[in-house]
């Protein structure tokens, strides 16, 4: 008999699918990661010293916040994390969406806010005619199923589109042992201190129009990876190198000169829709 099989029915629907992340650590029972794992998730601790995210799952690559496009960018390993975007339905059910409605990704139209969870089971991603390859019209995927998917095998990031949803967000990471394996993003700082004061691992990106008045070194208590505009000035970017926040990530590259110009001011991140153009490229006056 397997651990999964051991456990009463309402456990074994609430665990995650075969191959992600674990048992959850419910009344009382030890919370039991797969394999791969060994002793435990993979976490932003051990994230090399330049690290690449493949946002949205690589949105020139592959259908952006698809279950497919993930499963792809991960199996490629162009990129060390894998960010998507969350949104609520009416019914507090968190799913993967970056925008406020369907119009643009799906063959659906309307508010996201005003489905729930039954009427997200009829909802079809339209790949782009553009992305290299052949992809399927695919149902969006909730946020638990990310999760149980590639949690602890890969450091995810998810940007929490509504606010509101902040709680609820971080039941689901607590729930499956990942506080320290995914990386909650927002523009706002007050929600990366919300999420900081919640035990997350708290990430602020900024627009470049921003950067101009920003004073990043404010945020250092609470803010684990600063994500900035690369459009933003080199003054604006070094100055955020240099607040004491642990991390500074730039947004979105897509081109190796703009990866090498963000990298020689100091950045340690690059979130990239094209990061197997990247990792094919090599940086150029990169350090020895």
């Amino acid at each position: 008999m397997t651990a999964l099989s051991a456990l009463p029915a309402p456990l074994r629907r609430a665990a995650p699918l075969a191959g992600a992340a674990g048992l959850l650590c419910v009344s009382g029972l030890a919370f039991v990661g797969p394999p791969e794992w060994g002793r435990g998730p993979l976490t932003v601790d051990a994230l090399p010293r330049v690290t690449y995210t493949a946002h949205r799952g690589g949105a020139l690559e592959v259908p952006e916040n698809s279950m497919a496009g993930l499963a792809a960018a991960y199996a490629r390993g162009t990129a060390q994390v894998l960010d998507f975007d969350t949104r609520m339905l009416r019914d507090g059910t968190l799913v993967v969406m970056h925008d406020g409605t369907l119009d643009r990704t799906t063959a659906s139209a309307g508010p996201v806010r005003g489905l729930d969870r039954r009427g997200w089971q009829g909802v079809r991603l339209r790949p782009a005619a553009a992305l290299p390859g052949h992809w399927r019209p695919e149902r969006p995927p909730t946020v638990a199923e990310v999760l149980d998917r590639f949690g602890g095998r890969s450091v995810l990031m998810l940007e929490a589109k509504d606010p509101d949803s902040l709680a609820r967000l971080a039941g689901l990471i607590r729930a499956r042992g990942l506080t320290r394996s995914v990386l909650v993003n927002s523009n706002r700082p007050a929600v990366a201190r919300r999420a900081h004061q919640l035990g997350l691992v708290a990430q602020l990106w900024r627009s470049a129009r921003q950067m101009r008045t920003d004073r990043p070194a404010r945020w250092a208590g609470y803010v684990d990876v600063l994500d900035m505009d690369y459009r933003a000035r080199d003054a604006d970017l070094v100055r955020a190198v240099r607040s004491g926040v642990p991390r500074v990530w730039a947004h979105t590259v897509n081109t190796p000169r703009e990866r090498d110009r963000v990298l020689r001011l100091g950045c340690d991140g690059v979130i990239s829709d094209a990061p197997g153009l990247l990792a094919r490229t090599p940086q150029r006056g990169a350090m020895p």
